[in-house]
């Protein structure tokens, strides 16, 4: 068997590999990666990045996204969300979005993987599991992601508010609120009489 032929034993369909990873299994693993990317058996999603593809009736099936977005991290601490998400919330939202945010721990900026860009965040506080909540607070630390009138979104943010678990609410806003997002919650959440506001809860205190 040759050396080449040793190596493709390792690379299962449907997996994302990272170079690093696969220096164990050859030892000219640049030449072989090249090799195989133009044999069609790998697909180099970019540097130092490879996919070997699943194959189906209808021709190759794209990398996983969880699979895809672990593999660039090194990492399985992260939130893939489609800022469409947001349309469950009933706010009005218009716009169809293809950019999808990843809050991790590791990367920021946006990048492209296999054709799709992606946001990634890391200095984000994020739930494993995204609920109502988070998705409303996170609409106003996204606002500026969003092609949406703002003024408008935050009126809409405001009448939601009066819907939802108010307990509930105010901690999602203290663990993944942005100071901004803090700001206008609370603000809000005082004015409707939800909350105490800062001066009041400080005379409070005196009393």
């Amino acid at each position: 068997m040759s050396a080449l032929q040793s190596f493709k034993r390792h690379l299962k369909p449907g997996n994302v590999y990272r170079r690093e990873d696969l220096v164990a299994f050859s030892n000219a693993v640049d030449r072989h990666l090249q090799e195989l990317v133009l044999e069609g058996f790998l697909s180099k999603i970019e540097t130092g990045l490879y996919y070997r593809p699943k194959q189906s009736d209808f021709g190759p099936v794209p990398p996983g996204e969880e699979e895809l977005v672990k593999a660039f991290l090194k990492d399985d601490d992260f939130l893939i969300m489609s800022l469409n998400n947001y349309n469950s919330l009933g706010l009005g939202t218009t716009q169809l979005y293809n950019t999808k945010v990843v809050y991790n721990r590791k990367r920021d900026g946006k990048i492209t993987l296999n054709k799709r860009q992606y946001y990634f965040m890391k200095n984000r506080k994020y739930p494993r599991k995204e609920s109502l909540e988070f998705l409303l607070v996170d609409v106003v630390n996204n606002l500026k992601l969003l092609a949406e009138n703002q003024d408008k979104l935050l009126q809409k943010v405001v009448k939601k508010m009066a819907s939802m678990d108010k307990r509930k609410l105010m901690k999602a806003v203290n663990e993944y609120g942005n100071v901004k997002a803090q700001k206008f919650f609370k603000q809000a959440l005082s004015e409707k009489g939800y909350i105490s506001s800062p001066k009041q809860s400080a005379k409070n205190n005196k009393i």
